[in-house]
């Protein structure tokens, strides 16, 4: 076995090697699909409330963590909007005790089953013992750079729904999978695998995160989000049911921030936000959280 430091390196190195990938020009960006594909696609917008979700990631301090909380407490939010923050898991008793009910809490990660003998994982029983309402699971950092495979993430969904865990489900391509064409064959595959493994949707939101705009400072143009976001959902009519498909929320995440979001928002079939670096900034992430306003006036 690598020793622990060489392992590491080799993980680091491969999420530089996709960061660096997701530099090419946004004018060689296309979207995974034809145009004669996209006219066909059924827009069969949301019913579900706006969610916007704040991946924390493996950021803060117990001090920087209690400036952010502090921040978030004060700022004021629009009723109409599902808040939730994921912070790395040694500080989600701190968050907890200290923000505001109105603002829920997740984990990043959790096990695929009953805890045990699994040196460094954290079970569904322990999120929800202390106090932990969701988690996200199939995040691409976890796919593309620990190895997490599409079956382990829907079996991992299954177990944390069975234990009353709220899940964000993500999806997303690839950089090159979108240059080859292949955006909507990947996230059908990925989707697949939660579908295969969740019986009720009643507490998922999956959270479409395209890996190219993942950190980059790149972002998917509305128009582009809002295609795949409509695929997403025609899918979920099709493989699912139409019940389904009109009632979970489809939130984009990669690169979201203060000064984009409320364009992102006005697109029908966009239902929120999942934010990463943003969500470290207490008044930005206030205001991506207030772009519903877009979408209501859009409405």
């Amino acid at each position: 076995m690598a020793a622990p430091s060489s392992l590491a390196s080799s993980h680091l190195s491969r999420l530089a090697d996709l960061r660096r990938a997701a530099a090419a020009p946004a004018a060689q960006l296309r979207l995974g699909c034809s145009r004669r594909r996209a006219q066909r696609l059924v827009a069969m917008a949301g019913s579900g409330k706006f969610f916007v979700g704040g991946n924390w990631k493996c950021n803060g301090t117990k001090e920087s963590i209690s400036k952010l909380v502090s921040d978030l407490n004060a700022a004021t939010l629009e009723n109409d909007v599902d808040v939730v923050v994921a912070p790395p898991f040694i500080y989600i008793d701190q968050v907890k005790s200290s923000l505001t009910d109105r603002i829920e809490v997740s984990a990043q990660n959790t096990w695929i089953g009953k805890g045990g003998a699994f040196t460094g994982e954290i079970s569904a029983e322990q999120l929800v013992d202390i106090g932990c309402q969701w988690v996200i699971l199939g995040h691409s950092e976890r796919r593309h750079v620990i190895g997490e495979d599409d079956e382990f993430i829907g079996k991992k969904a299954a177990y944390a729904l069975g234990q009353n865990l709220k899940v964000m489900a993500c999806i997303g391509e690839l950089l090159g999978e979108r240059e080859a064409g292949k955006t909507f064959e990947v996230c059908f595959k990925q989707l697949k695998a939660f579908a295969d493994n969740i019986t009720n949707w009643t507490n998922v939101v999956i959270a479409y995160e395209p890996v190219w705009a993942i950190g980059t400072g790149k972002v998917a143009s509305p128009e582009q989000a809002q295609e795949v976001h409509a695929a997403v959902r025609d899918w979920l009519k099709t493989n699912v049911s139409a019940d389904v498909a009109s009632v979970v929320r489809i939130i984009y995440g990669g690169s979201v921030n203060a000064a984009n979001s409320a364009e992102l928002a006005k697109k029908e079939d966009i239902d929120g936000f999942l934010v990463g670096g943003a969500s470290l900034k207490g008044p930005d992430f206030a205001t991506i959280c207030n772009s519903v306003t877009s979408k209501k006036v859009t409405a």
